[in-house]
């Protein structure tokens, strides 16, 4: 993996294109560490995959090899704490004062779909294909994407999507609200420059309220949504005006 930071961006890059990005827990690590070297000033990360892929997902030869029978030989909790270390990889992506952005070409599958829904917002090239393809291993999506597959498409057509492994083609994943936006190949890289600087253009610590506001929308009655907003607005007029 590479993390390249210019002053308000970070761009994090899997950089193994002859595997079509293929994740391992080695690389689960590096990106959980990465989140610990951002800067203060950072507001955007984006993500993205080096050759043709975004991720084609787990490593087959990591399936097969030592991580995972090492893995199903633990005490229960002990698993599931380990497999807690690889959520950390995805959940950092959600921290309330960075807005995160996949730019997604070629096959996002699995794990590499998971890590594009772990970002606030994803723009999808026109050959983007996804696909929640864990079952077809006899395993669960576990790196933090059933939540947020099911807040963007409804619980009916995440489940389809889950048990098939079906692959989505952008413009469908477009309709259905996994992609903010199609854009041919070639334009995957500009148009995701284009929409880091209007976040950039935005102020930061608004857009800090507003992301906070939105994500937890879905879990706050009415009244309390109100009510949350009424405090974040106070907050504004107290730091703008006050």
């Amino acid at each position: 993996m590479r993390l390249e930071c210019d002053g308000p961006v970070a761009t994090v890059t899997l950089c193994r294109p002859d595997v079509l990005n293929a994740q391992t827990p080695d690389l689960w690590r590096a990106l959980r560490n990465f989140s610990r070297e951002l800067t203060g000033d950072v507001r955007v990360v984006v993500v993205r995959g080096e050759g043709r892929a975004f991720s084609a997902g787990l490593d087959r030869a990591v399936f097969g090899g030592g991580d995972f029978t090492e893995l199903a030989a633990l005490p229960e909790a002990e698993a599931a704490d380990r497999i807690a270390g690889f959520q950390e990889a995805f959940t950092w992506l959600r921290r309330p004062d960075l807005v995160t952005i996949a730019a997604v070409q070629g096959h996002a599958i699995g794990a590499g779909f998971q890590l594009a829904l772990a970002c606030d917002l994803r723009i999808l090239a026109d050959d983007a294909k996804l696909s929640m393809a864990e079952v077809t291993l006899g395993l669960v999506p576990d790196l933090g994407g059933t939540k947020r597959l099911v807040e963007l498409v409804g619980y009916a057509r995440a489940l389809e999507i889950c048990v098939t492994g079906r692959r989505v083609a952008a413009a469908e994943a477009a309709a259905m609200g996994l992609g903010n936006l199609v854009v041919p190949v070639a334009e995957l890289e500009q148009a995701t420059s284009d929409l880091t600087a209007a976040v950039l253009a935005s102020n930061r610590d608004a857009v800090i309220e507003i992301k906070a506001l939105l994500s937890a929308a879905a879990d706050r009655s009415y009244a309390d949504a109100d009510r949350a907003e009424r405090e974040a607005q106070v907050r504004r007029a107290k730091d703008l005006f006050g």
